[in-house]
């Protein structure tokens, strides 16, 4: 009996520290976004890394960034991003990550990975050590820059601050119409342009024809295809005398006139041929 006991407490010991250290990444893969496990109570506290175009949280265990418009976060070996500071999420190919991104130097890693120990901290991470020579190969020269020539870092969309707990957006859509209403900025990196391009402006464009076939539907409103005159025959039939009677006069009078004519000519031929037989009677009478 000692035996199972220690063996009973042995695996509860070992199966133990599991259960929490999952709940704490909570990490779940969703289509099509990520949750990575970041909620933020409020709108994070950011500050911009000097002579970068990019900011950090500096309040937050959390390796979390905003550039161009857009949240960034490093976390698990992989880049996420976002338009909004609680997400949602979606997962970025290592070869699609934009070059200042790349380049924030590692002291401003709030959660640095292992593998970024003995790295120089005024410096970015070796990412071509970490990713591999056909990822150097793609990205050739992702680390020469002239800071002189850096952009200027976008505005922080601090509207995002009135919407925190419950009253965080967490519809994709939703989000996407209050950024249009308190933010103008669009974005001018090519790579982060086309990755919003794709994730917001294309599933706006896919739902306008969904839009339209539901108003298309039967039953809810009328089709727009149909012109103003295919009501009016039915307005005419109640109050309007039959149209083909008025046809008919018309056709008849041009009929009568011409019957008329004819009648008149026999009638004209009829009356010298009355006077003649009146004479040749007289005629007649005389010579008796």
């Amino acid at each position: 009996m000692r035996i199972i006991r220690c063996v009973l407490i042995v695996l509860a010991v070992l199966l133990y520290p599991a259960v929490p250290s999952a709940a704490q990444v909570s990490i779940g893969i969703g289509l099509p976004h990520v949750s990575i496990g970041i909620n933020l109570p409020v709108y994070p506290h950011l500050v911009r890394v000097p002579d970068y175009p990019v900011y950090y949280a500096p309040q937050l265990e959390a390796n979390f960034f905003f550039y161009d418009g857009m949240y960034w976060v490093y976390q698990n070996d992989n880049w996420y991003a976002s338009s909004w500071y609680n997400g949602p999420w979606w997962l970025m190919n290592p070869q699609a990550v934009p070059v200042f991104i790349l380049r924030i130097p590692v002291r401003y890693y709030r959660q640095p990975p292992a593998y970024f120990r003995g790295w120089r901290p005024d410096a970015p991470p070796r990412w071509n050590e970490h990713w591999g020579r056909d990822w150097e190969q793609h990205r050739s020269g992702w680390d020469r820059w002239d800071r002189r020539a850096a952009p200027a870092p976008a505005p922080l969309p601090v509207y995002q601050r009135q919407y925190s707990g419950d009253r965080y957006p967490r519809q994709v859509e939703q989000q996407h119409e209050l950024q249009q209403q308190h933010y103008r900025y669009q974005p001018r990196d090519p790579v982060v342009r086309q990755e919003y391009q794709e994730r917001y402006q294309g599933r706006a464009q896919q739902r306008a024809p969904a839009q339209q076939k539901k108003q298309e539907a039967p039953g809810t409103t009328a089709p727009r295809s149909q012109s103003p005159q295919q009501g009016r025959p039915q307005v005419q039939d109640h109050g309007q005398p039959p149209q083909p009677k008025v046809d008919q006069r018309k056709q008849q009078t041009p009929k009568s006139q011409g019957q008329e004519k004819k009648q008149q000519g026999k009638d004209a031929t009829r009356k010298p041929k009355q006077g003649q037989e009146q004479e040749q009677e007289r005629g007649r009478g005389r010579n008796e």
